[in-house]
């Protein structure tokens, strides 16, 4: 029984520490794309890729910070099965992650409803994108190993 809320409590953590390090990387957005003059918003990607109207910061807000505590949860799981160190897995897991899907910006330049508009410039040929993307994720993978 013990060792069963321990793996609860350690799941709660988790995905605690996932939205949190979501939730730092949103509000950091601004900074980032005033010194990059560049103005890519995952945020901006997700939400008005549900709606356009004005709660499309909520909506993208809201899915990025579920996105962080399932990010979380598999860093959890990983961290029971492998042995690396908590943060240098949470590390490397976001940068794969960013490695892996950012060609998948070429669906996002291509189809995505409001592409062109405020926070969705073109990405996948943009170097400053890139970087954006690149800091976003160690920022969260650095937040994540260390809050959970």
């Amino acid at each position: 029984m013990r060792s069963q809320t321990a793996s609860v409590s350690g799941r709660l953590r988790s995905a605690a520490a996932g939205a949190t390090a979501a939730t730092v990387w949103a509000l950091q957005e601004p900074l980032d794309q005033r010194l990059l003059r560049c103005d890519y918003s995952d945020v901006a990607v997700l939400g008005k890729a549900l709606t356009r109207g004005t709660g499309w910061r909520a909506a993208g807000l809201a899915i990025h910070v579920l996105n962080g505590a399932l990010f979380g949860l598999a860093h959890y799981e990983l961290c029971r099965m492998l042995p690396v160190a908590s943060r240098k897995l949470a590390l490397g897991m976001a940068l794969a992650e960013h490695v892996s899907l950012y060609p998948f910006c070429f669906l996002v330049d291509r189809y995505h409803p409001a592409r062109g508009e405020p926070g969705i410039p073109p990405l996948l040929t943009n170097w400053r994108a890139f970087t954006q993307a690149t800091w976003r994720h160690a920022l969260f993978g650095t937040l994540l190993g260390r809050l959970a």
